[in-house]
């Protein structure tokens, strides 16, 4: 059996991570190692709706045509008056010493969102295959959980953002964050260099920013750490892909996310920065 260094090593390597962070993973393995009184709590988010009619009037009860009643479509409320959000398939998973909660999300209700759909699916599929390798590999043995569940961040007449979060343990364990992006008139997602209007100066920009937060934060806080001025250089935070997860506040500002270990010790979690509109302009305006 390996141990859970290996395996959390080889699952790391496995969940579609951006390839920037894998350095910074393997680090946060070893750091692992110092860190076995801490404890990984598995995040459950839940979108709080507005009204009590408003959800009522969203409830659907879909029919599942895969195997098995874990598999069976859930239905959550409104999120939009053209527009809604559904589980469009639930797996589960119990052994004795594995378990998955896998929730795939689906828009339905406006314009054509075919494009986003097949993304969700193909998104929520990977992370099916990866915890059946995953338990097939360990052939009933050693400890290993998936848990993953979405809700929708934001949401007005232009975009709607549907967080989906994941979270792996096996001895140790870490938190992936994946936002989509969705343009209501396309029902495509749209990525943060498109939204930027592919301008490498603007991108540079929100980059600067973020890293001046990161500063301020350690200044403020010694128990606040990001991979920035460090004495590893060469992987440190350089700046922005524009292939970044990202959601607005309900002020408006662009929000951008990253994984655990991605731009930050594991013990920081998944973090994430509030960009100000002085800095990105008007994100949401006609």
């Amino acid at each position: 059996m390996k141990n859970w260094e290996q395996e959390l090593k080889e699952q790391y390597e496995a969940i579609p991570v951006p390839e920037q962070a894998k350095a910074r993973i393997r680090e946060g393995i070893r750091q692992a190692r110092r860190e076995t009184a801490r404890t990984v709590t598995v995040l459950w988010m839940k979108r709080t709706v507005g009204t009590a009619a408003a959800a009522m009037a969203a409830i659907t009860v879909l029919a599942n045509a895969g195997p098995g009643p874990a598999q069976a479509m859930e239905a959550i409320p409104v999120v939009g008056a053209i527009a809604k959000v559904v589980t469009f398939r639930t797996y589960e998973r119990q052994e004795e010493y594995q378990e998955a909660r896998i929730q795939v999300p689906q828009i339905q209700g406006q314009g054509e969102t075919a494009a986003a759909n097949q993304e969700l699916e193909a998104y929520g599929e990977a992370l099916i295959a990866q915890y059946e390798e995953e338990v097939g590999s360990l052939a009933g043995e050693g400890h290993y959980s998936m848990d993953s569940s979405y809700d929708v961040v934001f949401e007005n007449d232009r975009y709607l953002c549907i967080r989906i979060r994941t979270t792996v343990a096996m001895g140790g364990g870490a938190e992936f964050v994946r936002v989509f992006t969705v343009a209501k008139d396309t029902g495509e997602t749209v990525e943060l260099s498109q939204l930027l209007g592919g301008d490498p100066g603007r991108l540079d920009a929100v980059s600067e920013n973020i890293k001046e937060q990161m500063r301020r934060q350690m200044a403020e806080d010694e128990n606040v750490r990001y991979f920035l001025d460090s004495d590893m250089p060469d992987t440190d935070f350089k700046g922005l892909t524009g292939q970044e997860s990202f959601y607005f506040s309900q002020e408006g500002e662009l929000v951008i996310v990253f994984d655990e270990y991605q731009v930050a010790p594991g013990y920081m979690g998944a973090v994430t920065f509030t960009i100000p509109k002085e800095v990105t302009g008007d994100l949401l305006g006609a």
